[in-house]
C-alpha cells in the first residue's frame, strides 16, 4: 500500500504515543540566556513577522542556532509553518502566545521559527523526518534537533497541555541522558538501503492504477490533493501512448477538481485541498503553486483530451491569479504573492468563502435562491459553521448554467466587501511556475502576453542579480538564500516565455541560471536542495516530488531541452542515471518518469 503524504495544514492526531517511551517529569529548568530575544520584528517574511509578539523568544535558522545549542547543551525546538496555515494559527494562540508555555520553551529549548516557504529544503528535510518516524507529516510541524543537528522526534498540531507534556517529557529525558539519544539520532538517521526501480515510468504507472479513486478521482481515501506533478505525468504519458485507463481517471478526477469544493466557483482558483474523499470540504488556503501548476495542467488537458471545458478553467485559474495574487492586484508587474489566507481578517476560516443560507435569501431571487438550494445542496445541512461553500452537489441542467454563473457573478461583486489577509511576499520559485502558465495561456490566448511580458521583466529585474537569484522579495526587503527549487522553476518559467516569444534575451537569461545552477547545486555526482546545510541528516531527495515538481528533475529537463550542446547533454545523462537508480515509491517519482519533465 502506498503512504499518502501530507502536504497541506492539516490538524492531525496527538503525540499521546510518545507518553510510553518518554515518561513525564517535573523538568529543572535552565536559566534564559539575558540576551535571547524574539527576533521576529521586521522580518521580511510575513509569516515570521506574525509571531514578533509571541513571549516565545524565535531566532531565525543558521549556523548560530547550533553553536547556542551546543554551549548550553539545549535541544533545539524548529517549529515550521506558513501564513495561509490554519492550524498554525491555531497553535500560535493556543501554545505560542501562552506565556507559561513560552516560557517552559525559552527555558528548555534553542526556539526557531520558520517559513517554510523561505527555508523549503530544511522543511523537506524535516517533513521526510516526520514521515519516515511517524508515517505522517504536514503543518505546523514541530521538530526537536540534538545540537549536531539530528531530528529526534516530530510533533504535528497538538493541542497546548498534550505538546508540552510531551515536550516535559523529553527535556528531562535529555538532561538525564544527553548522551545516549544523541547517539540514537545519529544512528537512526543512516540511510536505510532501498531497492532500485526496474523500469520507473511503468513502475509509476501500476502504483497509479493501483493507488487511483476510480469512483470518485484523486488518490486517498480521506484527505484529497491535486497531486498535479502526478497528473501531469499521466498527461504526457497517455499523449504520447493512449490509455483508456488513465483517459477515465484523467476525466474523473478533473471533472471533480472543477464541479466540487477544491475550486473557488464565486472567484475562480483552487484551495490547497480537501478533508474529505469527495472534494466538498476544503481548507480553505490558496496557494500559488497549486494554482499555477492546475492551470498548466488544464491547459495542457486541454490539448491532449480534446476538452474545451479545460481550456476555459485553466485561464480563468489565470485570471484568478492575476486578480487576487498580484502584488499589484490586477497585474504581473510586481510579481504574484505566495498566498491567501485560509483565515479572513477576523481569524474566521473560510469566513471569506462562506455564506448564510438567511442571507442568500436576502441578497437572491426566489427562483434563483430555489435553482441553487438545489444545485448547492443549501436544502442540506451546512458542513462549515458560517454556512455554506457555492460548489455543485447536484449537476446544473444546461440551460440552467447561465442563470448559476449569474448567481455566481452577483456574489463575486459581494464578496469584495470581504477581507482575504494576503502573504505578500513574492517568491522566486513560485512566480517562475507562473511565468510558465502565464506563457502557456498566452500560447492560448495572445491577451495574456502582455502579463508573461511583465512578470518575465520582474523576475529578470528584481530576482536575479546577474550572477545569482534571491530567494524573493517582500516589498522593498530582500529574501536571500535561493535554493535548487527557485532555479529549476524559474527556468521552466523563462524556457515557457522563451519558447513563446522567441526573444533572444529569454534566452541568455535560460543559459545563465542553467549554467549558475549547475555550479551551485550540482556536485559532479549529484543535485543537492540547498548551496549548504545545516542539518546534520535527514536530507531531502532533489528527484522526490512534493506538491510541487521534483527540483532536479524539472531542471534536467529544461537543461536537455535547452542548455545547448554540453550542458545539454550533462541535463540529458543526468535524467538517464536518476531513472536507472530511482528508488522508493514510483508515485512520488512523476516529474523523473514524465517523458516530458519540463
Amino acid at each position: 500500500m502506498c503512504v499518502f503524504r501530507i502536504h497541506g495544514c492539516l490538524r492531525r492526531d496527538s503525540s499521546r504515543w510518545l507518553a510510553v517511551s518518554l515518561m513525564c517529569a517535573s523538568v529543572l529548568l535552565m536559566p534564559v540566556l539575558a540576551q535571547a530575544v524574539n527576533r521576529m520584528a521586521g522580518h521580511p517574511s510575513p509569516y515570521l513577522a506574525l509571531h514578533a509578539k509571541d513571549p516565545v523568544h524565535w531566532r531565525e535558522w543558521g549556523p548560530e542556532v547550533l553553536e547556542e545549542a551546543r554551549r548550553g547543551n539545549r535541544l533545539i525546538l524548529v517549529s515550521l509553518g506558513y501564513y495561509a496555515c490554519h492550524w498554525c494559527h491555531v497553535m500560535q494562540r493556543e501554545t505560542w502566545a501562552d506565556p507559561a508555555a513560552a516560557k517552559f520553551v525559552n527555558a528548555n529549548f534553542v526556539p526557531v521559527k520558520v517559513d517554510r516557504e523561505v527555508n523549503s529544503a530544511l522543511d523537506a528535510a524535516l517533513q521526510r523526518f516526520s514521515e519516515r518516524t511517524r508515517g505522517v507529516a504536514g503543518w505546523p510541524l514541530n521538530v526537536f534537533l540534538t545540537p549536531e543537528g539530528y531530528a529526534l522526534l516530530a510533533i504535528t498540531y497538538t493541542p497546548r497541555d498534550e505538546f508540552l507534556q510531551v515536550s516535559k517529557a523529553l527535556a528531562e529525558r535529555w538532561r538525564r541522558e544527553a548522551d545516549s539519544l544523541s547517539r540514537l539520532a545519529r544512528e537512526a538517521a543512516a540511510p536505510a538501503a532501498r531497492p532500485v526501480i526496474a523500469d520507473l515510468p511503468q513502475a509509476f504507472l501500476t502504483m497509479v492504477k493501483a493507488e487511483a479513486d476510480m469512483m470518485r478521482g484523486g488518490f486517498g481515501q480521506t484527505a484529497k490533493f491535486p497531486m498535479t506533478p502526478q497528473l501531469l505525468a499521466m498527461l504526457e504519458m497517455h499523449a504520447r501512448k493512449p490509455d483508456p485507463v488513465l483517459d477515465e481517471f484523467l476525466r474523473l478526477t478533473l471533472g471533480q477538481m472543477i464541479t466540487a469544493g477544491l475550486r473557488d466557483h464565486v472567484a475562480g482558483g483552487f484551495f490547497r485541498y480537501t478533508v474529505d474523499p469527495d472534494w466538498h470540504e476544503p481548507h480553505f488556503e490558496k496557494m500559488l503553486y497549486d494554482n499555477a501548476l492546475l492551470a498548466l495542467l488544464y491547459l495542457r488537458a486541454a490539448e491532449v483530451l480534446k476538452e474545451p471545458l479545460y481550456r476555459r478553467i485553466g485561464l480563468q485559474t489565470v485570471d484568478f491569479m492575476l486578480a487576487e495574487m498580484g502584488v499589484t492586484p490586477g497585474s504581473a508587474a510586481d510579481g504574484l504573492v505566495a498566498s491567501l489566507s485560509a483565515l479572513d481578517d477576523k481569524g474566521r476560516e473560510g469566513g471569506a468563502y462562506l455564506w448564510d443560507r438567511a442571507d442568500l435569501q436576502r441578497i437572491l431571487k426566489a427562483d434563483d435562491y430555489a435553482l441553487v438550494q438545489r444545485v448547492w445542496g443549501l436544502d442540506q445541512a451546512a458542513v462549515f459553521e458560517l454556512g455554506y461553500l457555492p460548489q455543485e452537489i447536484r449537476p446544473a441542467g444546461e440551460q440552467e448554467r447561465p442563470r448559476v454563473e449569474m448567481v455566481l457573478s452577483r456574489l463575486k461583486s459581494l464578496r469584495k466587501q470581504r477581507v482575504i489577509p494576503r502573504d505578500a511576499k513574492a517568491l522566486t520559485g513560485w512566480n517562475g511556475l507562473a511565468l510558465a502558465a502565464l506563457s502557456a495561456a498566452a500560447r492560448a490566448d495572445p491577451r495574456y502576453r502582455t502579463q508573461a511580458d511583465a512578470l518575465y521583466a520582474f523576475v529578470r529585474a528584481r530576482l536575479w542579480d546577474g550572477q545569482r537569484l534571491v530567494k524573493g522579495v517582500s516589498g522593498s526587503k530582500v529574501l536571500s538564500g535561493a535554493e535548487l527549487e527557485d532555479y529549476a522553476y524559474l527556468a521552466h518559467g523563462v524556457y515557457r516565455y522563451a519558447t513563446l516569444t522567441g526573444a533572444a534575451d529569454g534566452g541568455r537569461f535560460l543559459r545563465a541560471l542553467l549554467e549558475a545552477a549547475w555550479k551551485r547545486f550540482h556536485d559532479g555526482k549529484d543535485f543537492r536542495l540547498e548551496a549548504a546545510s545545516i542539518l546534520a541528516s535527514d536530507h531531502a531527495d532533489p528527484w522526490e516530488d512534493g506538491p510541487t515538481p521534483a527540483p532536479a528533475a524539472l531542471l534536467a529537463g529544461v537543461t536537455q531541452a535547452a542548455g545547448g550542446p554540453v550542458l545539454g547533454k550533462r541535463g540529458g545523462k543526468a535524467l538517464e542515471s536518476a531513472r536507472a537508480t530511482a528508488s522508493g515509491s514510483p508515485l512520488w517519482r512523476a516529474t523523473l518518469a514524465n517523458p516530458q519533465p519540463w
